[in-house]
Formats: structure tokens, sequence, C-alpha cells
């Protein structure tokens, strides 16, 4: 689709490299919409700051360690079940959380404002209260963002890339929004390197990899301790954060990363190493001595000893050919145009990382425009377009619920890896019935707009005469605006 047309170019920025078009909104550009997305990466992600009910994640967990301090307590005082045993903290803990399942589906909620499990007089317990407001905060900023959304999309993409899942556990599950909006959000438009030590001094990376958990076996802390080297996190910074599957490092190179990040740990309640929620370097665990990795030696230093080899996998051609790779595979096909890999692996090697210049590169060639419109938008990107669409307002809780229902619960992917960024995962029987029922759902609370016209608003020269004629067709409004809902112009980018 080589999309010369100005219209017709614009109708798929809106798809490809966007959040979806909003009906009434102004044409994002009056001439190349590349203009419009080169004008979105030089301001920059939108920040979260002052949105209702967020706080840093030091401050959050310092609330969390001490919601979880008088929950204990409170344990303590009740009596005895009367089968003699108790429920465990880590149980009552986790009874606290809202967890997808336990969401609105968005196309078969509930009625009404019903108490759940963990809530009291005073309102939802802390983990809950904390995991709403930043689920509000970064859907509200998707779904009213009034520009193309590039910038958004690029929270999303990293944000996966450096996945971390609230399925862990209570304290990534409390940080989880944090972790986004204070690790992935400042840098999507900055340096490479920048966002990946974020990253990997982040509580919520730290806890979800368990490299807290790490201690060196000739650390002073080695000789006392029953824990011992944990590879996690620094085989997930080779195989995924940086050089990738093929990258070209060993199991060797994987113990040596782990060694050198031991110590990288947070400071707990007891407030022993700092202050507490906030990451620490702890030289009691961390293995001492120089370390060879991808052939490179690295003197003895200390934190940054870790801090010179995270620099240096930032600037790996692998790791430049790895990120080129993605990104191509997100915005544009599974099966990108090798061109368009090797011009956003050069950007990234000649500017060190400048992930502007990469996104500049990436919006800018003729190849990223003309690639046949394959890709389907992830159930998150399917969500958002529909309320971008629809201009309706769910409740947090539901749209988090229709987003398990298809398969991508907020911040719980199946793994380290993320969720899959290929056609074929989404477009499986069961994934599309469960996105039948939310697009039916949302026809249902869009009934006052006219399809046809919608068809339009939305989609314009992207829509086919087979998608005209069957909107067109339908006996109600409700099945009109279903029809666009799933048809392949609204699901496929």
């Amino acid at each position: 689709m080589p999309a010369a047309d100005p219209a017709l170019r614009s109708a798929l920025a809106q798809s490809r490299f966007g959040l979806g078009a909003r009906p009434g909104d102004p044409s994002p550009a009056q001439g190349d919409v590349r203009d419009a997305l080169r004008q979105e990466i030089r301001a920059g992600a939108p920040s979260l700051q002052g949105a209702p009910g967020l706080s840093p994640s030091d401050e959050i967990l310092r609330e969390f360690y001490d919601f979880r301090e008088k929950r204990r307590e409170a344990r303590d005082r009740a009596p005895p079940r009367q089968d003699g045993a108790r429920q465990d903290g880590a149980a009552q803990d986790m009874a606290a959380q809202d967890t997808a399942k336990q969401d609105e589906p968005m196309a078969q909620g509930r009625q009404g404002r019903g108490a759940r499990p963990g809530d009291d007089a005073m309102g939802p317990p802390l983990p809950r209260r904390v995991f709403l407001a930043e689920v509000e905060a970064r859907l509200s900023k998707a779904y009213r963002e009034p520009a193309l959304g590039f910038a958004e999309r690029m929270v999303l993409f990293w944000s996966n890339h450096f996945a971390v899942s609230a399925a862990k556990g209570p304290i990534v599950r409390v940080i989880a929004g944090a972790f986004e909006r204070e690790a992935i959000r400042p840098h999507v438009f900055g340096r490479f390197a920048d966002m990946l030590m974020a990253v990997e001094t982040h509580p919520a990376m730290l806890v979800y990899l368990d490299n807290q958990r790490s201690v060196g076996a000739e650390s002073r802390a080695g000789a006392s301790s029953k824990r011992g080297l944990n590879e996690n996190l620094a085989r997930e910074i080779l195989e995924l954060h940086t050089l990738g599957v093929g990258g070209g490092y060993t199991q060797a190179d994987v113990t040596a990363l782990a060694e050198i990040i031991t110590g990288w740990t947070i400071v707990g309640p007891q407030a022993r190493l700092g202050q507490p929620g906030t990451f620490v370097f702890n030289p009691r665990a961390h293995e001492p001595g120089p370390r060879t990795l991808l052939g490179v030696r690295y003197p003895a230093g200390g934190q940054e000893q870790g801090r010179a080899a995270l620099l240096a996998l930032a600037r790996h051609p692998a790791t430049a050919r790895h990120l080129a790779l993605k990104l191509a595979r997100h915005f544009v096909a599974d099966t990108p145009p090798p061109e368009l890999v090797d011009a956003l692996a050069s950007t990234f090697t000649r500017t060190d990382g400048d992930l502007a210049a990469v996104s500049e590169t990436l919006v800018s060639h003729d190849l990223a425009w003309q690639a046949e419109r394959g890709k389907m938008r992830s159930p998150l990107e399917f969500a958002i377009a529909l309320v971008r669409a629809t201009a309706m307002t769910p409740r947090v809780p539901r749209f988090a619920g229709a987003l398990a229902s298809m398969g991508q619960p907020l911040w719980a992917p199946p793994g380290p890896n993320g969720f899959s960024d290929m056609t074929a995962t989404w477009a499986s029987a069961e994934g599309l019935s469960a996105r039948m029922d939310v697009a039916s759902w949302a026809a249902e609370q869009a009934t006052g707009q006219d399809p046809r016209q919608l068809a339009e608003s939305l989609s314009g020269p992207l829509l086919s005469a087979a998608t005209r004629e069957a909107v067109a067709r339908a006996e109600t409004r409700r099945q009109g605006l279903a029809l666009l809902f799933l048809s392949p112009e609204f699901q496929r980018r």
C-alpha cells in the first residue's frame, strides 16, 4: 500500500502509528502526516505527574510496607479459626489484591458497585487503590490524547519490551504502574542507555527477576547467607533487553553479568541500607573482583562495574539490530522489510542509541508506509481504539476486565518476554470470540452514532467496499457498529 495520497496516509497513521481516530478531532496534518508524528517525537511522551492518586515508587512501597505490617498485626490479634489454623500473611495480602480475573469484563460486567472481597469501610485496601489509580492515569492519557498518540504507543512498546508482571506478587503489583511512569515514559525519546539503566535499577524489575535475592559466593554476605547467585535478571538483560537470543552471548556471559550486578537491590522496611523502597547497592552482597563479559574485562569497581557493563551492552551492535527488528515488527509487519530494519539499526548505532532519531527514521522511511495492513491490534490497542472511536468513558475495572478476557491483562504478561507481537497470537478463535463480546458491548454503548458516518470518520479511504456494504446493510445501528468494530479496517493496522 503506497499510501502516497495525504488522506490515505493520514488514515494509515491513525492505525499504524497512533492510538486510533477520534471522530471530531481535527486532521493531524494539513500536509504530510509524518510532520505531525515528528512533532510528537520532539514534544516527548506526556508526563503523568499530577494525576490523582499517583506517588513515586519509594513512597508507594513505604505505604505498602506499613499496610502489610498492619495486616500482620491484625492477623496476630485475631482469634484462631475454628479449624485451628490462621490465614497466612501472603494469602491475606493476595486477597487484598485486585486481580484481572476479579475485574469486571467490559462485555459482561455486573450491574451496580457492590463491595469486593478485601474492601473495608475506609474504601479499597492500598494495593487495589494504587493499582486502579495507575490504570486510570495510563488509560485516560491514551484515550483522551488529542494527538495521533505515537508517543503513547512508544510507551506501550517499551513497557512491553521491559516487561514486569504484577502476577509476581504484591510488591511488583503495587509499583508496576510507577515502574512505567519512572523508568519507561521519561526515556522513550531519550537515550536507550538511560532507559536501560533506569529499568535495571528500578525496584519493580529487581524484585520481578529476583536480583534482590542474588548474593555473590565470595562476597562478605556469601559465607553467612543461604542465598546464592541468581541469574534471572542477567539472563533477561542479555536475551530480551539488549542483545537478543542470537546476540552471541554464552552461559559464561550470563553468569559473569549476574556476578557483576550482585548487590543491586532495594531497601526493605527495616531501612538498614537507606530509605525504604529505594534502589541501593549493597557491597556486602557484591561478588568481588574483575569479570569478563563478551570478551571485555571489567575491573572490580562495585556498582560502577555494573554501570559500565550495561553501557557497553546498550552500545553493542547486536542490541541495535535486536531493537530495530522489534520496532519494525511491532509497527509495520511480522516480517518487516530488511531495508527498514537496517535503517533503524544504523540510526541507533550512529546516534549512540538516540531513540528520538530512531523513531524519526521509522516514521520517515517509505517502507514503513508501504507494507500491507496485516498487523492485528493487540487487545490493549483494540480497547483503546474502541474508547477513542465511541467517546465512552468505561469504569476502570470494566476496562481492565475486558483486557483480561481478551488475553492481555494490564501489567501481567505471561513472562519476562512480554506479550507477543505476532499477529497469529491475537487471531486465535478464542481471542476473536472475546473481541466479539467486547465489540458488541461497545456498540451497545454507542448506539446514538450512525455506523456509516462513524466508519467514514474512523477509516475513510482505508474502507473496503465489502465493509461499507456490510455496515450499510446492518439491520440495527448496534449491529452496524459491531460489524464496523470487527472489520479488518478497525482490527488491523
